[in-house]
């Protein structure tokens, strides 16, 4: 990790459904943390801040915009995407962290794409030394909302 980020994390989607419990927890959970907020209508963004009472930064990012994904990515140490579908929405910002370095977490549950990405990367040798988490969410939701609903 390099000291001249601006964030230690970016939030992507976060003015979607699942966008916004993640910012919404972030906020509870985690004060200390330099965050961003990011997605592709500002607007919406502010709508969520309102939401929150917060103050979070905001980045516009478009992940179809090449400009968009270099400029986030060059602010942050992580970016933890909610924007799927991945195999639709991930390619470019996954690539794109893999060659900066910038960690990424994502929620995918869509192993075809996972496989894909990963041989992709493995080939191009873009792989350094970012961390690359999928399926975080998917993989132990069950187990976490049990164990959180009986204890």
């Amino acid at each position: 990790m390099t000291d001249d980020k601006k964030f230690d994390l970016i939030l992507f989607g976060a003015s979607g459904f699942t966008g916004k419990l993640v910012a919404e927890y972030l906020v509870g959970s985690y004060s200390e943390l330099n965050w961003a907020m990011a997605g592709r209508n500002e607007d919406k963004l502010m709508s969520v801040n309102n939401d929150l009472g917060a103050d979070i930064p905001i980045v516009v990012l478009d992940s179809s915009k090449p400009d968009d994904i270099d400029n986030a990515l060059g602010q942050t140490r992580l970016v933890l995407t909610t924007v799927g579908p991945y195999q639709l929405y991930g390619n470019e910002i996954l690539g794109k962290c893999a060659q900066m370095g910038v960690h990424y977490v994502d929620l995918s549950g869509e192993p075809g794409w996972m496989h894909a990405m990963q041989k992709h990367l493995e080939k191009q040798n873009k792989v350094e030394q970012e961390l690359c988490i999928v399926v975080v969410l998917i993989l132990c939701l069950q187990t976490w909302v049990f164990t959180i609903y009986r204890i």
